[in-house]
Parts: C-alpha cells; structure tokens; sequence
C-alpha cells in the first residue's frame, strides 16, 4: 500500500495545508489527524501542545507516513526541532516557509503577524524573520478569537466578520505590507481578513509555501509518487471530536469526499 502525507493540527486548520498539497501533488494520499476535542491549542501550555501532538504524531507513524507535516503553528514552535532529530523521514512546519515568503513579498520591510496566543508568545515567526533579515520590523499580535471562529464552521456569516474586525483593531494604526496568517485556520477566513486590512497588504499563507517546501523536498529525495500512481488517491481523516462537523468542513473546504474515523487519542493504550 502506499505510503501517506501525514498531517496534523489543532482541528481544522490544517486543511488549509491539506488542501495545498492536493493541489500541487495531486498523487500523494494525505493521512490527516485534527486534534478538534482539544483544540484550540494556542491558550495551552507548551508541555502540554507537547504531548498532544506527540500523541497525533505516533498514531499516524502506525499508519505508515513517508513524512510529516506539523501544520499547526502552535505545535510547529513547540515541537518541530525534537521531532526533526529523531524521526528518519521528512519534516516540514509552516513557520519558515512563511517567513521566507513574507520577507520576498514586502517591500518596505514591515511584516504583521497573526497567531494564537502559543505562537505568539514564542516568538517564532519574529526570530525567523530576524534571522532571514535583521532589518525587517515586525508587529505581532495574538488573535485567540480566531481559532473557535474557524471550528464552528462559520466562514461566511458576517458576525464572524465582525469578530475579525474588532480582533485585528490593535493593527488598525500600524503600518506593514504583509500580513503572515501565522496559524493554518485563519486561511478559512482570509476573506474576511483581507477586507479588515484593506487591499495594500497582501496576505501569506503559510499552508501554500508548507506545501511548496513538501514538494521540494520529496522531489530532492526521490520520494515524490511517480506518474504511474494514481490522481487522488484513496486519502484517510481522523479527528478527536465530532466526525461529522470535521467531515463538513473539510469537505467544503477541500472539495472532496471525505470519510473522517474519530480517535480518542488520550483514551489509547
């Protein structure tokens, strides 16, 4: 059988990410997991993101994965490095990758970025960036409203407009160019975050440049599905929480059927 993508995140987020990488490798199958019981992540200690994605990450290791995706920016700055070193098989976070991209698209080096309240205490996203250009001024602001806006599914209604714009007030007098969606959820409403900040700013996605990095990687490796594999193959969806709201989401989003297998990971032996 072949080998898998594996991906995992908070909830939903990460199909941002998913939804990537069945448009550039359209051959690959996608092995997902959405912790959506115990998100949103962001408010959680370190140790505990830890765990957590710990757990997501040996469930899909049993599934036989080729490699990983940490497409949850809370559990990228927490347990990327750790799980680079120890597993054998390709790692990608969707911090730098996001970073780079901000740093090619901004032309007067004023960078924002958005995340849950985990991602922006660590840092990661301004230490990157710092790395990659020491000139670049960057202003970060934590949005934990965001996360439970995306998980309830509610990408169109414009009260959830609302909440955006009053979430990203504290950017209101800022000046940048780009605006880093620094957690894979906030792609599901990037409409509506494109309006509150006004059409001079562009958003980066780091789910595309995630999938971009995946795709470089595979290829370098030799590890890419050849032409002989199938388009769309057969793809599997795990959540913690409630299937069917997983399933309705990520079929709308993603535009396929989905089959989603609910798995209570602090429950398994």
């Amino acid at each position: 059988m072949k080998r898998g993508i594996g991906i995992i995140d908070s909830g939903v987020g990460g199909l941002t990410v998913a939804k990537e990488v069945l448009r550039q490798l359209p051959r690959e199958a996608i092995y997902y997991f959405g912790d959506t019981a115990r998100c949103p992540y962001g408010p959680r200690p370190a140790e505990e993101v830890r765990a957590f994605s710990l757990q997501m990450i040996e469930f899909l290791l049993e599934q036989d994965i080729k490699a990983l995706m940490i497409g949850c920016n809370t559990a990228a700055a927490v347990v990327l490095q750790e799980v680079s070193e120890w597993l054998d098989i390709p790692v990608i976070g969707v911090i730098e990758p996001g970073a780079r991209t901000a740093i090619k698209e901004t032309k007067t080096g004023q960078v924002a970025v958005i995340g849950t309240e985990g991602t922006i205490r660590s840092g990661a996203y301004e230490k990157t960036l710092k790395k990659l250009n020491p000139q670049i001024h960057v202003e970060s602001l934590a949005c934990p409203a965001l996360v439970p806006l995306v998980e309830s599914g509610s990408f169109y209604d414009r009260k959830s407009l609302e909440i955006v714009r009053e979430t990203l007030r504290p950017l209101q007098d800022k000046v940048f160019d780009a605006l880093i969606l620094g957690c894979t959820h906030y792609p599901l409403i990037a409409h509506f975050i494109q309006e509150t900040v006004g059409p001079g700013v562009t958003l980066i996605s780091s789910a595309e440049e995630a999938a971009r990095e995946l795709s470089a990687v595979l290829s370098h490796r030799k590890m890419l599905a050849n032409g002989g594999d199938i388009v769309n193959p057969k793809h599997r969806f795990f959540t913690s929480g409630n299937p069917e709201l997983f399933m309705s989401i990520a079929e709308e989003w993603l535009n396929i059927r989905v089959q989603a297998r609910q798995v209570r990971l602090g429950e398994r032996k």
